[in-house]
């Protein structure tokens, strides 16, 4: 997820940890599929991901899933805007370094050009200007710079409260942190607050997809599924290369021919 701060960064380290130490003693559980041994390449952890999905589904639906309804009824749809702006304007910045990173020049200054316009006349970003002006959006993280690198993404994890992840974007996580400008802003208590209001934001957004889950046979397939294959597009920037089956079909066909 996009709001990270250092306490969930600390959890996120210590669940990643012993969820690797547990895998090696976790049994099949009986949530797992028959397909369990085909997926078990990029989901080795699947019993233990399962337990950490229900772990976390039991808290939301009892905590933050409440408070994210609360606050989308009580606060008007104007001031909501407002913060998910300021939210993701915050976010550009970080955007911007890994474009530069990826040796993506062009996007990383269109980037700075949204986060100057948006901070000066969006009036700290509470307004989206640069949306308006027609200039595009970007979202990269340092996770997608290293899986451009080259870097293997490792197995899929399900972190509490953080969310679906791959290792390579687990471990990523600490830099995400550190280019928040957000996290180097003195003011403790300020700070702190502004990540909350930026948390319950983020998770009265997910409500809307909740209804493909309801309709779900297996929620967390659906979620895993659907992550690793919006990571794949966000690495390749939409435009995501053929699967081995997909060129041995094509192969197969040029033979013939």
């Amino acid at each position: 997820m996009s709001s990270r701060t250092r306490i969930p960064a600390s959890l996120c380290t210590l669940v990643t940890l012993g969820m690797l130490a547990a895998g090696c003693a976790s049994s099949p559980t009986e949530n797992d599929s028959e397909e369990s041994p085909e997926r078990a390449e990029y989901d080795p952890l699947e019993p233990l991901n399962r337990s950490m999905y229900v772990f976390h589904d039991t808290v939301d639906r009892f905590t933050l899933r409440p408070i994210a309804r609360g606050y989308k009824s009580v606060m008007p749809e104007f001031a909501r805007r407002g913060v998910t702006n300021f939210s993701r304007n915050l976010f550009t910045p970080r955007s911007a370094g890994n474009n530069f990173l990826q040796g993506k020049p062009g996007r990383g200054f269109t980037d700075l050009g949204r986060f100057l316009l948006n901070s000066t006349f969006g009036l700290a970003g509470l307004l989206d200007i640069a949306t308006a002006e027609g200039i595009p959006e970007y979202d990269e993280d340092f996770g997608q710079t290293l899986a451009v690198w080259g870097l293997p993404e490792g197995p899929y994890l399900f972190i509490p409260f953080l969310g679906p992840n791959t290792l390579l974007d687990a471990v990523s996580i600490p830099v995400d942190i550190y280019s928040d400008p957000l996290i180097h802003y003195d003011n403790s208590s300020v700070r702190d607050k502004i990540y909350g209001i930026r948390f319950i934001d983020l998770r009265m957004r997910l409500l809307t997809a909740e209804t493909l889950l309801e309709d779900s046979k297996d929620p967390y397939l659906t979620i895993r599924e659907s992550y690793l294959q919006n990571r794949r597009f966000q690495v390749y920037d939409g435009n995501p290369p053929s699967t081995d089956e997909e060129e041995d079909l094509f192969d197969e066909f040029f033979e013939e021919e």
